[in-house]
């Protein structure tokens, strides 16, 4: 009898931690290698009900050093061939994406993604470096189950959000509910783990997803909405990159706090001071019950 189980493969947001070019008080605890601090990678899941069998949950830029990281994700037995079978992504984001582009050496895939997602991929030559007679390019759409390689169950469900970066206008809507930004739910033998990487916002169809869930990964890109511009890093407010903060009124730790499941935060941004352990940021959210994911973090159902 298998199991749902994921593997944190990176934990950090659009950058990674330490982002490369940045010295933001967080990050210089990074580069002065501080051991209240831990590197993480670009964030994304692996998933798999029987252990052989591994589907991404969105495609890192940094996915070559995440399977580098992880033996269950590399050659096994062949001499071209990947445990990895498939990608479930939530958006079209440079970090949800780009990892495609290390997967392009001739190995079947299933990517599974919206319509509208798939549809930013087409349009982009770039990607067409994965071969149609070994690609599988599947528009799902939302709240609708599929099946997963080795058993497992999926659905997509829309999450407030907006159109990735790259494809902003000057005043893009930033808490619309569509399939640009959705959030995943894996179920195994009655288990069920979500995935939501990116929330502007939490409606009641998705509180009502949340709490039904054993785990939730959610978004924690910043703690404070105003942490950008406050750490000098930025011009941007969390609002307006189309993320909620975890703290303050109507964020995250407030919306959050009062579900059954295991809650762990994800996608954190390198400004984000709940990056430092015992910092009075990181005991906040602990205290509120949340674990704050790190690369490697094994969850199992």
């Amino acid at each position: 009898m298998g199991r749902l189980t994921a593997i944190v493969l990176g934990a950090a947001a659009g950058g990674g931690f330490p982002q490369w070019n940045c010295r933001c008080a967080v990050c210089r605890l990074a580069w002065a290698r501080d051991n209240r601090v831990k590197p993480r990678t670009q964030a994304s899941l692996a998933v798999s009900a029987d252990g052989a069998q591994w589907t991404l949950l969105n495609a890192s830029p940094d996915l070559r050093a995440q399977v580098l990281a992880n033996p269950l994700l590399q050659p096994q037995a062949d001499t071209r061939g990947s445990p990895i079978a498939a990608v479930v992504l939530t958006g079209a984001e440079i970090d949800q994406v780009a990892g495609l582009l290390t997967l392009r050496e001739r190995a079947p895939l299933h990517v599974f993604a919206t319509a509208e997602t798939i549809a930013t991929l087409a349009a982009n030559p770039i990607f067409g470096v994965l071969a149609d007679d070994m690609v599988v390019r599947s528009a799902v759409a939302c709240e609708r189950r599929f099946t997963l390689p080795g058993g497992l169950t999926a659905e997509l469900f829309p999450v407030p959000g907006k159109v990735a970066l790259y494809l902003e206008g000057e005043d893009p809507a930033r808490a619309i509910e569509s399939g640009v930004n959705v959030g995943i739910e894996l179920t195994y033998e009655g288990r069920r783990l979500v995935f939501v990487p990116g929330a502007a916002g939490i409606t009641a169809a998705v509180q009502v997803r949340l709490a039904r869930a054993d785990v939730v990964c959610f978004d924690a890109t910043l703690f404070s909405d105003d942490e950008l511009i406050a750490s000098g890093s930025g011009s941007k407010t969390g609002r307006r990159m189309g993320h909620l903060p975890l703290a303050g009124a109507g964020g995250t730790l407030a919306a959050l706090g009062d579900i059954p499941g295991r809650r762990i935060l994800i996608h954190i941004n390198n400004t984000n001071p709940i990056l430092i352990e015992g910092s009075a940021e990181r005991r906040q959210v602990e205290a509120a019950g949340f674990e704050v994911a790190e690369d490697g973090m094994e969850i199992a159902l």
